[in-house]
Formats: structure tokens, sequence, C-alpha cells
């Protein structure tokens, strides 16, 4: 953690989150407010009211021309060319030997025009792997990252916020079931949803996305209008008792909504299959992309291990790398890879890796493992992920 860093990169936002007295963090090369006040307090305003928060160090990848749709269903695992106009697709970009670069969300904006959103740490290997693949295409790949932020809303009063926010809807596709009103554009806009609007005089991308678990939205903006939609958003979050809100809650949010994390749930020496997300690799509905032959050949060889949720007693957390034995075995049958105390269910609860053969022996929903934290092992309950559902 630190108070500044001049050695790492500084989103548009970095002036406002220091007269906020941001702790930072070092995110992916960017240096990122880890929280303004209590984490605790930031995540429960997202779980309860609002929280907005600084998404631009994030990626952004603009894929424009005829071919676009073609390009991007050779670049990534899922059928990007089958996305409506208005809506997003989460997808990954994998090596020729299936395994992944990263994990993101394309944007179908316009017939021609697709947005990609790549992870912080992963945004320049993402364009220089899509440049790559741009061969006997007729598509232009640009790299918008550091020209673009994010700001994200979510929480059960986010819609709230937006209907107030967003001034104006310049591009709502059919696709979406947004009308031209605001408030039709918000409440008719589905997840996974996207329209252009203007926001605090800025034209916008706004999205009902999220890494959160709750309702919420994306606002995708250029870096000269940020603080301007930042402040529309934060003064009107806070009349509904919400908070500016550090990427410390964001992790233990997507953890209860069991949402993986690049580094700890997925990287690359994972493909999709092992990852338990080879559903995303379209392999029957295309018949080629990067990494095709062998995420095929891994989804007939079966995964040799197994994503599976902890849940454990007191308040002693399992963190990631935490290795995991059955209550007799002394043998690791996997490790931890995220893991926390949980602000909202108020127990531990941790995602975890175990080996296929484990599974084969029992270690299934229900069942008691052992989790090594610091020399002493505590009891873990298997279960079915998410830990976290909001209510509809």
């Amino acid at each position: 953690m630190s108070t500044e860093n001049t050695d790492l990169k500084h989103t548009a936002l970095h002036l406002v989150h220091k007269k906020l007295d941001a702790r930072f963090t070092d995110f992916g090369g960017w240096d990122m407010p880890l929280k303004y006040s209590s984490e605790l307090e930031e995540h429960r305003a997202v779980r309860e009211a609002v929280g907005v928060f600084d998404l631009s160090h994030m990626g952004e990848v603009r894929v424009t021309g005829p071919q676009a749709a073609e390009y991007l269903n050779h670049a990534f695992i899922s059928n990007i060319a089958a996305v409506k106009v208005g809506k997003a697709k989460y997808s990954m970009i994998c090596t020729e030997q299936g395994t992944i670069i990263d994990d993101l969300i394309t944007y179908h904006l316009a017939e021609d025009e697709f947005l990609v959103i790549p992870n912080a740490g992963n945004a320049d290997a993402v364009f220089a792997a899509m440049q790559e693949r741009t061969e006997g295409f007729d598509v232009t790949v640009t790299n918008e990252s550091f020209e673009t932020s994010m700001i994200a809303v979510q929480g059960p009063k986010a819609a709230e916020v937006m209907v107030d926010v967003v001034e104006n809807v310049t591009d709502a596709p059919e696709a979406s079931g947004a009308g031209d009103t605001v408030a039709t554009a918000i409440e008719g806009l589905g997840y996974y949803a996207a329209f252009r609007g203007i926001v605090a005089g800025q034209p916008c991308i706004i999205a009902r996305t999220g890494y959160t678990g709750e309702d919420g939205f994306e606002i995708i903006v250029g870096n000269d209008g940020a603080e301007a939609v930042w402040a529309k958003a934060m003064a009107k979050a806070g009349e509904l008792g919400g908070k500016p809100c550090g990427l410390a809650c964001r992790d233990t949010l997507r953890l209860e909504a069991g949402m993986p994390l690049y580094g700890n749930e997925l990287s690359l020496e994972l493909t999709p299959v092992d990852a338990g997300l080879g559903i995303l690799a379209a392999t029957k509905s295309k018949d080629s992309f990067v990494g095709y032959d062998a995420i095929v050949a891994a989804k007939e060889e079966g995964t040799k291990q197994a994503l599976i949720g902890l849940v454990g007693e007191g308040r002693r957390a399992a963190r990631g790398g935490y290795e995991i034995f059955t209550a007799e075995g002394e043998q690791a049958i996997g490790k931890v890879t995220s893991g926390a105390l949980s602000p909202t269910l108020g127990y531990p609860i941790a995602m975890a890796y175990v080996s296929a053969e484990a599974q084969d022996n029992g270690v299934t929903e229900g069942a008691t493992v052992e989790v090594d934290i610091r020399g002493k092992r505590h009891p873990y309950t298997v279960v079915k992920l998410p830990f976290y559902t909001r209510e509809k």
C-alpha cells in the first residue's frame, strides 16, 4: 500500500481520490484506491445501497471494420459474431495451446464496431495478441486504454442513481430493450447490454455489467470527462447512502459472488476447461479459433481439477495458496485460490481448486475438508458457488 507512487500509472481520477484521502495500492501497474475509509463499510454500501468505483485501470480495445465480427470469432474462444448490437459477452482470449491470456468482456456497439475490455494487468498482452491475429481480416484494432476511463455504479440503488445522472440517450439499439427516454432506457436495459448516452455533458457508453454480484452499471467515458461523470454519480449516490469504493471491497464482493479473478482462479497455465469455464468455448458453433484444437482436446480428456467453494467457521480466513487436505489425509488435494472473511455472511469463504481424483473420492458438495492456516488445520465445508446471490 502507498499514499503516492510516481512509478505507477495514474487514472484520470487520481487527484480526486487523493482529495478523498484514499489509501492506494499497486494493481496491474496502476496506483489504485484500495479504500477510502473502511473496506467493510464500503462493502456494505454496495450490498445495501450503492457504491461508486474507479475502474479506469481496465483496458479498452476498439475493433472496427467490415470483418470485425469474423475477426473476433477467430481471436476469441466464444461466438462473438452472434452477439447482437447493444449486447455484451463474457469470453476469453487464449493461446494456441488453449491456455488463458485473459478473460474479458466484449461490447457490440454498432454493426462493424466492438469494444473489448481486458483486465488491467493483461491489457498490453491482450492488445499484442489481438494485433497478431488481424492478418487476413479487414479490421482495425486500436488500443484506447490510456485515453478512456471507466466508472462503476453498483448496488441495489444503482438504477436510481443512473436514472438521475444520465441526461440523454443518444443510441439505444432495439437489442438492449431500451426506449428513447432515460428512465425507460435504464429500466429496460438487460444484464450484459449497453447504450450510448450523455452523463454530465459527456458522451458515454452505459452498460449494465459489474463485478460485485449486485445490480450495477459501468460508464465508459473519455479521460477528459471522467471527473465530471464521477462527481455527478457520487453526488446522487451520496444522497442514497452510497460511498466511493476501492479495490479491497471489490475483491470481497466478487468473491462472495463466486466470480473468478485472473491471477487467482484464472492464469496462463490453465485452459478454460481447467477453470470450469469450458462452456465459453464455442467448439460446436465454430469450427476454428485460436486455441481450438487444444480446447477440444481438453474437453475430450476432461479436467484434472475442479473449482469449489468452501465455507468455514469462526473468523480465521483461508487465503490464496493455503493447502487443502481430507480429514485423515497427509497429502494435499488442492489449494485455495481466493479467500476472506465474508462481510455479508459473517463467516470465512474461499474458492479453491481440488484434484479430480479428490472429487471422485467424495470431495463434493457437503463434504468436509481441512485447510492448513499457518500450520493448523481448520475444517471447511464444500459448497456450491456462488456464496451470495442478490435478491431480484
